[in-house]
């Protein structure tokens, strides 16, 4: 069962559990927008298709806050939003703590290479940019509370990659990960605009599983 936080004619916020798709793939797995439209039929009584736009993403991987559009005005102005980085994201990851700095900006140029999936670092490609600071240390791991500027794909992970703090369990960007480990990413907060009603809505969530468990103080402050 899907977590949900907030629910009203225009907005439907979930906490996205991790290791789903968003979205229908390749895998043919269960996706989040299959659920949740499966969802609002059945507690609706919605005869037909029902509407549910995805107007941002989160990597299969990851878990936490998503919010979707419940109708396509809501959807457009959510977009609109976001594109005008009226959007505050702000999400928690433990990173290899190997000369971290309390606190930072990364800016960088992200390309895509469509037949590996695979982002890089490369002057051609969009900007990207992410402040972050450290909430805790721990052995060899920082938990870190990041804010993105710009929303581009595997943007946390290639931009601390990048630096060599790679985020804990992320195989595809860390070549010594543990195998058979969750990534520590976290969709912790959002903050935005009511498509509507123009009311500033705050949703949070946290995470529990490891390594996120051993950062209990700073998770609960």
């Amino acid at each position: 069962m899907i977590d949900i936080l907030y629910e009203d004619n225009h907005l439907l916020v979930v906490e996205k559990p991790c290791n789903i798709p968003v979205q229908a793939d390749s895998s043919k797995d269960d996706d989040l927008l299959s659920l949740l439209k499966a969802y609002i039929k059945d507690k609706y009584q919605k005869p037909g298709n029902v509407y549910l736009g995805l107007v941002h993403r989160l990597d299969r991987p990851v878990g936490g806050v998503m919010v979707f559009a419940r109708t396509s005005k809501a959807a457009s102005r959510l977009s609109k939003m976001i594109a005008a980085h009226e959007f505050e994201k702000i999400y928690l990851a433990c990173v290899k703590d190997n000369g971290l700095k309390d606190s930072d900006r990364f800016v960088d140029h992200l390309i895509k290479d469509p037949k590996t999936n695979m982002v890089h670092v490369d002057p051609k490609g969009k900007e990207a940019i992410l402040d972050y600071e450290v909430m805790q240390r721990k052995g060899d791991l920082a938990l870190v509370k990041i804010k993105l500027k710009t929303g581009r794909s595997h943007q946390i992970r290639v931009q601390f990659a990048s630096r060599k703090h790679p985020l804990y369990g992320d195989h595809r960007y860390d070549p010594e990960c543990i195998k058979n480990t969750q990534i520590a990413l976290w969709s912790h907060k959002l903050c935005f605009r009511h498509p509507v009603s123009n009311e500033e809505l705050v949703f949070t969530s946290f995470p529990h599983n490891r390594p996120f468990d051993r950062f209990k103080e700073a998770l609960n402050e």
